[in-house]
C-alpha cells in the first residue's frame, strides 16, 4: 500500500475516533499512533537508537 493510501486511512480512523470518542479519545488515539510509528521505524532499520543515545559503536 501507498503513503497515500496509509495517511488516508490514518486519518479516517482518528476522525471516526474524535467524532465518537471526543477529544480525550482522539488525543489518546494519536499518542499510540505517534508511538507504532516510532517502533514500525526503528523495526525497519530507519532510525537508529543507539546512535540517538550516542551508544554507536563504529565496527
Amino acid at each position: 500500500m501507498s503513503g497515500t493510501r496509509w495517511c488516508l486511512l490514518i486519518g479516517l480512523v482518528l476522525g471516526i475516533v474524535l467524532a465518537f470518542g471526543g477529544w480525550l479519545a482522539f488525543l489518546i488515539t494519536l499518542l499510540f499512533g505517534l508511538i507504532g510509528l516510532l517502533v514500525g521505524l526503528v523495526a525497519d532499520g530507519k532510525v537508529d537508537v543507539a546512535g540517538m543515545l550516542g551508544k554507536a559503536s563504529s565496527r
